[in-house]
Parts: C-alpha cells; structure tokens; sequence
C-alpha cells in the first residue's frame, strides 16, 4: 500500500522513499545544514549531528532519515521502530559512506588538519594538533607522524626541530597495541632534522639503520642529508664513505650529488676525486648546468689544477683505452703541465671547436646494447599496450623493414600548426626519402585517427596514403594504442633515422630508465623547423657526441645546457693547457 505524503513530492524522491533509499539532494541538504555545527574540538568533535525526523515523513521516511544520519557518523535509534534499526544495521556501507565515515572520525579529521598546516607551513598549529590528539587518546598512523616531521624539518625555528625529535620518540616508544612502525618517507625526514641540527653523522646512520635494521631500501632523497651535511663541513672521506654506501646499494648519484663530492674534492685538494667526478659526470650526466659548469670552470682555474698532471705518457695506451672506452675519453688520468686556458665556446657543423681548434668524436653505441634495449623497449610496450596488437606490429616490422628512417606522423603533421596537415607530413616524408641511401620511402606511423576525417577526403592524400600502404611504408596503430610505444621501436630495431620534434621527456620515456636512451636519441633523431621563406628545414643529427669529452692530448670540452636550439648554438666549456 503506497504512503501519501502530506505535501508534493517529486516522483523521483517518492520512489526513494519508498525504496528506503534517501536520495543524493537530501543528503547535500542533510550536510550542508549539519556543516553549520561548529564543534568543540576541531580533531575529537564530529561537525555532523543526528537530523531530527520531520513530522510530516511516514515511517519508511524515518528508515531513509535514520540512513542519512548513520552516513554522517551517528547513528539514530528509533525506540518505537526497532526494526528499522535492525534493517540499518544489516545493511552493508557504501564506499562513500565508508570513505565518509573514515574522513570523519578523529584520525581522519587530524590527517586533513595536519594536511592543511603542511600547505600553509604552519608548523605551530601542527604541533598544538599533535598535542590535543595525544590528550584525547587519538589513534595515529605512520601518515600522520610523516606530515608532522616533515613541517618539523622544514621549519627553521630550533622548537621545531626539537619536537621533531621527541615526535619520533614518541613514535618508536608505543607498546605493541599502537606501535608505528616508520617507513622511508620517515627516515628520510629525520635524516634531514639530523643534517638541520648539523649531524650528518646520525643522519647517516639512519640511512644505514633503515636498509640494515628494518630492511627498507632508502632512495637517493635519504643519502642527501647526510652527504649534505658532510660536505658542508668539510669531510671528503665521510662524504666518500657516504657515496661509496649508495654505490653498494645501487643507488645512482645524479648531477647535484656528484656536484657536492666535486666541489669537497677541489676543497680538499683531491685531485684524483676532482678526476673522477668528471668522469662520473661524463657517464650519467653528459651536459652539466650552469652551476655544475661555473663549479668545473673554477677548479681549471685554481692553483690545484695547474699543479696537476704528467709531462710524459704512454701513446699507444691512452688510443687503446679510448678505443676500448668507445671513444672520447680514456681515464688515464690528467696529462699535461702548467696553467689551463678556460672558456666558453662553441662548435662549429663539424664539431670542432672553434677555442682550440681540437675536433670532438662521435662516441659509439654497442651494437649488443641497442638490441638488448630494443628488446626492453619491447616488453614494456607489451605491458602497456594491448599485446597482440603491439606483437602484431613486430611481425610486420620483420616482414616489411629494416627501414633507413621511421617518421612519427602525428608530431610531424602538427608543427608549427595549430592543426594537422596531411601536406606537411607529406613534404616530410618526401624529404626524408632523399635522405635514404637507396631512395626509399621511410615507414610513416599514424594513429588510426589521422586516416579518417576531413583532411583524407581529399582524393590526393587518399591516393598518397595508398601509395605509402602498398609500399609497406604506412602502419596504421589501432584505436587506444600510443603511437609512441610503435615509432620508437622502429626505429630502434632497425637502427635508423627517427623523424620527429618530440622532445621525449614525458612519462612514457622516463620509463625506459636507462642512460642509453639520450645517447641514442641524440644520434638519431632529425628534427623539424619551418619558415615562410624555406619551409621544412632539416636538422640532421651532430656528427659528434654531446658529452664531456676528455682529449688524448688532456683537454676537456664540457657541453652546459645553455642553447642546442635551431637558433642558437650549444655553450661548451673548453679547458686546455697554455702553449709556452
């Protein structure tokens, strides 16, 4: 028998009501409401109270009434309707309620208020926070002892680093009921309150009690503090034994580490680590910053440089070991006598370098490598791409290819446009056939989108696309696919020309992980300008390697990030010893 209300009601909220389900208005009306309790405490105090039912609502209303309520934390007892109750408390939360009740209760209201401090760096309200909870008994996660932390560590009065440590005590000291267990995130922040206080000694010890005591493996972030602190005061061996413990663990210096353990080398007057620096920065950097560059620009110049080095060298085994480098360095150490000449410069088409007139190499890629990373490239591909299509394409590649230059179709359709055109893209393509040693078109990969529209019905590009297809120049990806993932592979496995301005910096390509990459994008990749006067201009790849390189005869050339554009030429270090 259907309940009349006693006022009009939508048919969709009378049908709620009859299903005993309360609809999604009332409840943001249920809220909007209760949001003007303000509460007692901001962490213990729920802001939602129980909703009065409306004497004009039936009993099945007070179900979707008493429904609303428990979803707002408080739960409504009804002593003339006890089977109303027992339906509700049967019935299963819903993931927003559940979302809901978490974000309401005490530790959840205490994560989005010590939320709210880390935004606003409000290290004070943190810990007055930190306190209350602690007096009302109120259960804390390792997420809530790392948003505290970290505001300790990021704040520069002496009360936060203080409490930041009795935090972390309180932290280890709770008894087996509550103890917290601490994570990276967390030793890595107290790693950083030790190196505040100026103790890199325990901020080290840390890093090896997170990796050696509890099994955790600490990233680069948690070695800095320590290696930090150690070179700001002056310890090179410290700061060595530091690096030597991220080696050992597998964990990779990047340019700012490196740059710390070069700059507490050229302090100490180690020369042999001031050389390895270098080299370590030649392997996983190749072109340094501007700060990296004015750091290695000061140490050629300084008295400890010119003292440096051999008058007298074995020829023949500084060209073996620059062969069996690859080319462009030797690691035989500083060669030479007397002051060095230190500028920047430039290189000119051939890569000579227009200081010294010294001509830089092309360093060589192993052939091993490159089929050992295509083969990577392959298996990542098949992860995130739909497998059969992505293996479908292998197969055809190996029936249609090598190809002597792949052209990444979409990239090249759209430069310097606001649109794709076909007509670009087919300019390219013609263009880069001229390139081919055997004339032949290169393999175009389009996205299964850029073969409909507007721009194919044009009956020539409909004929050229034809063409290109039963050339076995065109492969089509299929819907939902990354083009990506399909013209890097080819041109990868067949070792040619890859045509495209993507930069390759997007999330796709920093998960290849690998210094290969770069090196291979830097001799591969042709790239595109266009000018009203020239139209398409080809920017052939360098025909020398962009690297730091070390001379057979000692000098150094040092690429910085300054230029490598169309317009204006890359700035290069240039260090050589003055002719007397």
């Amino acid at each position: 028998m259907l309940l009349k209300p006693t006022f009009n009601l939508s048919p969709y909220f009378l049908k709620s009501l009859i299903s005993n389900k309360t609809p999604s208005f009332f409840l943001n009306f249920s809220s909007c409401r209760s949001r003007s309790l303000k509460p007692l405490n901001p962490i213990t105090q729920f802001p939602f109270q129980p909703r009065k039912s409306s004497q004009h609502f039936s009993t099945t209303t007070a179900a979707a009434a008493a429904s609303a309520s428990a979803d707002d934390g408080a739960t409504l007892i009804r002593k003339q309707h006890p089977h109303v109750t027992n339906r509700h408390q049967q019935l299963k939360m819903s993931r927003r309620s559940a979302k809901r009740a978490r974000y309401e209760s005490p530790p959840g209201k205490l994560m989005y208020l010590l939320g709210r401090c880390s935004k606003d760096n409000n290290v004070k309200e943190a810990l007055r926070l930190y306190d209350d909870a602690l007096i009302n008994n109120v259960q804390l996660n390792v997420e809530h002892y790392n948003k505290l932390l970290y505001l300790c560590s990021s704040s520069t009065s002496e009360l936060g680093l203080e409490r930041g440590f009795d935090i972390y005590k309180h932290m280890e000291s709770g008894n087996k009921d509550n103890k917290v267990s601490p994570n990276e995130a967390t030793f890595t922040t107290m790693a950083r309150l030790a190196a505040a206080r100026e103790d890199p000694e325990m901020a080290f010890d840390l890093v090896k009690r997170m990796k050696e005591g509890c099994g955790i493996s600490p990233k680069l972030r948690s070695y800095v503090p320590a290696l930090l602190g150690f070179c700001k005061k002056g310890m090179a061996d410290k700061a060595y034994e530091v690096d030597s413990y991220m080696i050992e663990n597998g964990v990779a210096a990047e340019e700012g580490e490196l740059a710390m353990l070069l700059r507490v080398s050229f302090d100490s007057n180690r020369t042999d680590k001031v050389y390895e620096m270098l080299h370590r920065l030649r392997a996983s950097v190749r072109q340094v910053s501007e700060d990296t560059a004015g750091l290695i620009e000061e140490w050629f110049r300084s008295d400890s440089a010119m003292g440096v080095g051999v008058g007298n060298w074995d020829v023949g085994k500084v060209k073996e070991a620059v062969v069996k480098g690859g080319g462009g360095w030797h690691g035989q150490g500083w060669f030479g006598k007397g002051k060095w000449e230190v500028t920047r410069t430039e290189m000119d088409e051939r890569g000579v370098c227009k200081t010294c007139g010294e001509k830089l190499v092309c360093v060589d890629i192993d052939p091993l490598e490159t089929e050992n990373f295509a083969s990577s490239l392959s298996t990542l591909a098949c992860q995130r791409e739909t497998r059969a299509d992505f293996l479908q394409f292998q197969e055809w590649l190996q029936k249609n290819g090598p190809f002597d230059a792949v052209v990444d179709g979409a990239n090249v359709g759209y430069i310097a446009q606001n649109c794709f055109v076909f007509n670009q893209l087919k300019s390219a393509v013609n263009s880069t056939r001229r390139l081919s040693p055997s004339n032949r078109l290169p393999l175009v990969i389009l996205h299964s989108g850029r073969v409909k529209g507007q721009h194919i019905a044009n009956p020539k590009n409909k004929t050229t696309l034809q063409h290109w297809q039963e050339s076995g120049a065109l492969y089509v990806t299929p819907q939902g696919s990354n083009d990506d993932w399909y013209w890097l592979y080819a041109a990868i496995s067949s070792k040619c020309l890859l045509v495209t301005n993507d930069e390759m910096r997007d999330h796709l390509f920093q998960l290849l992980g690998t210094s290969f990459f770069p090196r291979w994008k830097e001799k591969h990749q042709v790239r595109l300008s266009v000018t009203r006067d020239e139209g398409l201009k080809f920017h052939m790849p360098p025909p020398y390697s962009i690297v730091i390189q070390e001379s057979e005869q000692g000098s150094w050339h040092i690429p910085t990030v300054t230029g490598d554009d169309f317009e204006t030429r890359r700035q290069w270090v240039c260090a050589h010893r003055t002719k007397h």
